[in-house]
């Protein structure tokens, strides 16, 4: 349904997306992260960043670019920019609710030269409500969702890094609300605005525990629950070594393959779902996990149905034989990153480079449709 019968851009690309062509306005976090994956995919991506701005082509986040430097607060500039728009697919830009409106790159303005513009705009509160103008990071955003509360040890919640909110709720939203906003411009011909916020992502990504709560299977205190910490079948646990290990054997019959791989005789672990059994539980097992480093446990538990892994850094995570057979992970300009994610059979995801551009030969170039 994407494929569309206007020609190929200059710039020939592989992925999905190839042809199509994205306009980003230079932001930080979910805004970068979200044209990332849209470029790996191969979409056309032209940056538009100040006059002067320090600048990584090498950078991962912001791989596969065309860079543009533009003052916005120059009017020939602007019309540089919305002369580039007017024959774009989609805009993706990060800034609070009315820059781009004082900018006179608002949506009205935009859409009315080009109606089948998607306008992405990316914001940790979204576009209205009371705290819409506000500064916030990650942290705030998933503060009032439910999800920081419900994350970490029982003495306090734990920040899941930026995971939770600039790219689960915002980034990978936005990257879902744009596709489908294309593909529906494909139809009907007219473009539409994507109001992606962190907080309606993250409070989204929730919904399976707002679900559980609603069954009674969910307590709000933290670690007391079978997906927190709180079951002694899943969670993290210490080995000899000093390293990590983790075990997820929710389903009884890869509970029994735990008990039997690490010699849990003691029948005081046949009360796998009673909570009360829970800490007692994961005291024993914390001190079967230590008698032997985690390189023993991989050998006696990696491969099985388990549900076992172990916790690796982010320097032993690409060296890990999985990661490594699947490439996940790849090396460009001396710096390791992860690999264009997700697969496609026919039209495959690659890695290119950003580069900086001509803002004047590239709307030259979509203009012809090359």
């Amino acid at each position: 349904m994407l494929d569309k019968p206007a020609a190929q851009s200059a710039t020939r690309a592989s992925g999905p997306l190839a042809g199509f062509r994205i306009v980003e306005f230079a932001g930080i976090g979910p805004g970068p992260f979200a044209c990332m994956m849209l470029a790996d995919m191969g979409a056309e991506v032209v940056t538009l960043d100040r006059i002067g701005a320090k600048k990584n082509l090498k950078a991962v986040a912001t791989r596969g670019r065309k860079v543009v430097e533009l003052d916005l607060k120059d009017k020939a500039s602007i019309a540089q920019a919305l002369d580039l728009l007017s024959h774009a697919d989609a805009l993706i830009e990060g800034f609070r609710p009315g820059v781009m409106e004082r900018l006179g790159l608002g949506p009205d303005v935009v859409m009315a030269r080009n109606p089948r513009l998607v306008f992405g705009r990316m914001t940790g509160w979204g576009q209205e409500g009371p705290l819409a103008n506000a500064a916030g990071h990650d942290i705030n955003y998933i503060s009032i969702t439910g999800a920081l509360a419900a994350i970490g040890t029982k003495e306090k919640p734990v920040p899941p890094l930026n995971l939770v909110g600039d790219f689960g709720g915002g980034a990978l939203y936005l990257v879902v609300g744009v596709l489908a906003a294309m593909l529906e411009a494909s139809k009907s011909g007219k473009g539409q605005v994507v109001d992606a916020a962190m907080c309606d992502g993250a409070a989204s990504l929730m919904s399976m525990f707002f679900d559980m709560t609603a069954m009674g299977r969910w307590t709000d205190e933290r670690a007391t629950n079978f997906l927190d910490g709180g079951a002694h079948f899943y969670g993290v646990y210490e080995c000899s070594c000093g390293h990590f290990i983790s075990i997820g054997s929710i389903e009884p019959q890869f509970y029994a393959l735990l008990r039997q791989h690490a010699g849990l005789t003691d029948a005081d672990f046949d009360a796998q779902m009673d909570r009360k059994a829970w800490p007692a539980l994961k005291a024993k097992l914390e001190k079967v996990f230590k008698t032997k480093t985690r390189e023993d446990w991989c050998k006696i538990m990696e491969g099985s149905d388990i549900c076992f892994a172990p916790i690796l850094t982010m320097q032993e995570a690409p060296k890990h034989p999985h990661n490594a057979a699947r490439n996940i992970f790849i090396e460009r300009h001396g710096v390791t990153q992860p690999a264009p994610a997700p697969r496609f059979s026919r039209t495959p995801s690659a890695v290119r480079d950003a580069v900086s551009a001509d803002i004047g030969e590239l709307t030259s170039a979509w203009k012809a449709g090359r």
